[in-house]
This record gives structure tokens, sequence and C-alpha cells, in this order.
């Protein structure tokens, strides 16, 4: 949990608000700037510079991936290359048609609505943006039962910015309406080195190259993560050390941070875990997974599952989830001859 605890345990909301802050300040604001996701980035800049040069809003845009990859920042930085003002919001904050209605009615032209999770849409809502997407018209209705009217109102041209880390569940009807669609990419080391040195320049982080590098490569291929795990060593070179991170002083503050040299986390290694010594390598539902690490299912398939599969350590099957040979290695383990025939519960106390 990030910011300042008080005395009970509590974040604290002005720790909170300075951790946002932070992290707004860390992200690029043109597309220009952007570190990685170079073929996104290309394809994006034509839609735009095209949509510039008709005088006309660009195409809506969806932008699908796994959580901490860039999609919010992509979704602002749109919106500053438009120089367009831009509405932020999300699915599960749009409850009925009317939350929806509400916000399309006062939209100025050309402004740019982010919708993220926008694959968790109430269905009322979702049919009220198909029309408002090819349109731009909304249908009210005013009453009940019979005696109800369907008043259409105008709205002003727009593009939205639709994010996703679940694409599968969008319904076809909503997906085929956006004019481009972009999945992104986990990053690979260098790119997050870069990511690294930016963000250390900015918070005014004196760092050796090992020592990003070192941060890069346990950053699960993820911005977000690379530039919290900045911050955490940050705290750790400026109370125990000189302020200056080091190779051996990043190793030192992740291994504290219990980030392993792979970048697995608490999480990831008790998702290993129980895979492995509960039910002898799998295969294994997620439900059951999730229930045995005492967390929900979402959160083991959107946050732990996409890197461990990534990684090769776990493998989806029609049964359910296997450890590979990676992972009991990973464990210090000697895997067994077939998959799933070890004992459970004879591999940890």
């Amino acid at each position: 949990m990030t910011g300042a605890a008080d005395s009970e345990g509590l974040v604290s909301p002005f720790a909170e608000a300075d951790e946002r802050l932070i992290e707004s300040t860390l992200r690029p604001k043109r597309l220009a700037d952007l570190i990685g996701q170079t073929r996104v980035r290309e394809q994006l800049a034509l839609v735009l510079e095209g949509a510039r040069r008709r005088g006309r809003t660009p195409d809506h845009v969806l932008l699908s991936g796994p959580p901490g990859l860039g999609k919010t920042t992509i979704a602002m930085i749109i919106a500053a290359e438009l120089a367009a003002p831009m509405r932020i919001t999300s699915g599960p904050a749009i409850e009925r048609a009317g939350d929806l209605a509400a916000v399309l009615s006062t939209l100025t032209e050309g402004e740019v609505i982010f919708i993220d999770e926008i694959h968790r849409l109430a269905r009322p809502a979702e049919e009220m943006l198909y029309l408002a997407m090819e349109d731009f018209r909304v249908d009210v209705v005013v009453g009940k039962g019979p005696g109800a009217t369907t008043i259409p109102l105008e709205i002003a041209p727009f593009t939205l910015v639709g994010a996703t880390t679940r694409a599968g569940l969008l319904p076809a009807p909503l997906r085929d309406r956006f004019g481009f669609t972009a999945h992104l990419d986990f990053y690979e080391p260098d790119e997050l080195e870069v990511i690294i040195a930016r963000s250390a320049g900015l918070l005014g982080v004196r760092i050796a190259d090992d020592g990003g590098r070192e941060i890069a490569a346990r950053s699960r291929g993820t911005p977000r993560i690379a530039n919290r795990l900045l911050r955490r060593v940050r705290d750790f070179a400026e109370v125990r050390a000189d302020g200056f991170v080091t190779l051996g002083l990043a190793r030192s503050a992740l291994e504290l941070y219990e980030v392993d040299e792979q970048g697995l986390d608490r999480l990831d290694r008790a998702v290993l875990g129980a895979l492995i010594g509960r039910f002898g390598g799998g295969p294994v539902g997620l439900s059951t997974l999730a229930v045995a690490v005492g967390e929900e299912a979402e959160t083991v398939e959107v946050v732990a599952e996409p890197f461990l599969v990534r990684a090769g350590l776990i493998a989806r099957t029609p049964r359910g989830r296997v450890a590979t040979a990676a992972a009991w290695e990973h464990l210090g383990l000697e895997p067994p001859a077939q998959p799933g025939l070890a004992m459970p519960g004879t591999l940890f106390g």
C-alpha cells in the first residue's frame, strides 16, 4: 500500500494525493515523449494527424492490455495532442443510462472522454453509447410505462477513448464501433531503463546505470511498477544510505520489499506456492487457486497471472492452471516427472 500510514495503520488522504501527484508528473505529455509501444505510437500519430488535417474529430480509440502499461497516459496524450479538454470516468461509475446521458450532453465539440474499464459498463448505458458513438445522438426516455416518450438529443462530436484489461468481455457491437484499436504489450527491460532514468531525473534521484538496470529487470515489464519500485528504492537510499542508488543498494531495497530477481512479489509467490504446494502443480481452477491464496479470482487473473504466464511459470489448460518446470525450479524444487503427480500438501508445511 502506498502513502504514509497513521497510528492506526490507515493511509493518509494527503499521502495518497501526493502519490497521485507524483504519478501524474511522471507521465509523458506528448506522443514524442512516450517510451516504448513503438507500433501503437506510430499508428496513433497517423490517426491524430489525419483528423487534424481534415478538421474532424478523430475516430474513437480502444486501448487494451494489462494494468500499468499506459492506457490512461495515452488517453491524456490524445487530448493534449488535439489541444482538447478531457473528461475522465469509468465503466463501474456509470450505473444507468441517465448517468451516461448527463455526461455526453455536456460535452463540448472535440472533447475527449476517457472511460476506463469500459467492459464494465451497465448494459443500458452500453446500448446508449452505440448511438452516441455513431450518430452523436442520444435518445432520452421521459416517463414510464405506456406513456413514456423518447426524445432525441443531439450531442457535440467527441472522441471516446475506452480502456480495458479484459478485451474479451467487450461485446462485439461496442468493439466494432471503435475506429482504432490498440493492444499494449509489456515493455522490454531496456525500455524500462529509459523510463526509470527519466523518472529519476524528474524526482531528483541520483541513480547509477546498473542500479536502474536492476530495477528495470524486476519491474515485470510494466512502467507503473518500475516507477513505484524506483520510489521505494529512493526511500531506502535516502534513509539507509547517502541517497545514491547503486546496484547493491537497489538489490538490498528490492529484497526488503520482497521483489525477487524475476520481479515476482508476494502475490506471485503465493500463487506458485499454492499451485505447487497444495495442488501438486495442478491443474487447478482459477477460483480454487484464488481461495487458496486469499484473493479475489479477478485479482489473480488480472494482476498476477499475465506476468506468470509470460514468464513461463504457469500455463493455462482446459482443465485449469498448471505450474511449469520453471516454476518448480524458481521455488528451488525438483519438478515431477509428469506435471500434477506430486502429492499435494507435502511440499510446504
